[in-house]
């Protein structure tokens, strides 16, 4: 069985997408397309259901998924094992990383061109979403996430606690009633997230703080939430690295309304023999370290 027929199933089957796993792959759509066709007629069978929304595994296309991540696995192990591990140029080659949204975009996203200049041969994947990235699906190569990996060939390192806290606009409050306690919430709007979406319980907050009596937004995006609330929506806990300098918000009961969580980064067991792999991990926590005042105020 062709090995690279194997590559453009596995991307299939992780992104949902013909346009996202030539992406992943840097071809055209019709290539990734065209080698689902071979390998289809190789094994005799549909792997695919071809849906409105992309493709979706068939039963059979399912069975093969695990015996292509093996071989997948195996030949990341011979480039582990036969491949200078950082080359005279230095570490080169794609890394991707899957983030929360906010931190993402807020806190890693403005570091990586010093990643760039320092490893000029790495190109970065930045999944910044509203969502889990599975490190076991292959959607990422480094991930970091609110839920420790339980279990599985996987590199975990707790990479940093982060400060959220209760805010509103300054327009805002300056139109309600002062808020001394956690009783004066009452009668508040506020802004969330869409609870049955949610992709973490680390992030049910309000539940801790103040049942709201009316939710005025919710949204999925915390880019969204920040938007809202810094327009005049309601209150809502945001992390700090986000909101704390914003001259527009304002903390909410800062002495009762803060909370810390937790983010974990991981990798593949493998990826750790890998150089490009370990220059993006200790750039991580690097970049992490430098902004400890941002993610932890005081």
């Amino acid at each position: 069985m062709d090995w690279d027929n194997l590559r453009y199933f596995l991307e299939l089957a992780r992104t949902g997408t013909l346009l996202a796993a030539a992406r992943r792959l840097g071809v055209d759509h019709t290539t990734v397309a065209r080698r689902i066709q071979a390998l289809e007629k190789q094994t005799g069978a549909a792997l695919f259901a071809r849906e409105a929304g992309g493709h979706r595994l068939t039963e059979t296309g399912r069975r093969l998924q695990p015996q292509a991540e093996a071989m997948e696995a195996a030949a990341r192990a011979v480039e582990r094992d036969t491949v200078d591990p950082a080359g005279a140029a230095g570490p080169s080659g794609v890394v991707r990383i899957g983030v929360t949204e906010g931190f993402g975009t807020a806190v890693l996203a403005p570091q990586l061109a010093r990643l760039a200049q320092r490893h000029p041969g790495l190109s970065i994947d930045l999944l910044a979403l509203p969502r889990l990235v599975h490190l076991s699906r292959r959607e990422a190569d480094i991930v970091v996430s609110l839920v420790r990996p339980a279990r599985g060939p996987v590199v975990v390192s707790r990479l940093c606690d982060y400060v959220l806290q209760l805010y509103g606009a300054r327009d805002y409050l300056a139109t309600q009633a002062p808020i001394a306690t956690r009783e004066d919430l009452r009668g508040h709007a506020f802004v969330s997230y869409v609870d049955d979406l949610l992709f973490s319980k680390e992030l049910q907050l309000l539940d801790e703080l103040h049942r709201p009596e009316r939710l005025a937004l919710r949204s999925t995006s915390i880019q969204a939430q920040y938007q809202a609330v810094r327009a005049g929506a309601g209150l809502a806990v945001l992390p700090a690295f986000l909101a704390d300098g914003d001259p527009l918000l304002v903390r909410v009961l800062p002495g009762q309304a803060r909370f810390t969580r937790t983010f974990w980064m991981s990798m593949p067991a493998e990826g750790k023999h890998l150089a490009r792999m370990q220059a993006v991990w200790s750039f991580v926590r690097e970049a992490v370290e430098a902004q400890g005042a941002l993610l932890r105020p005081a």
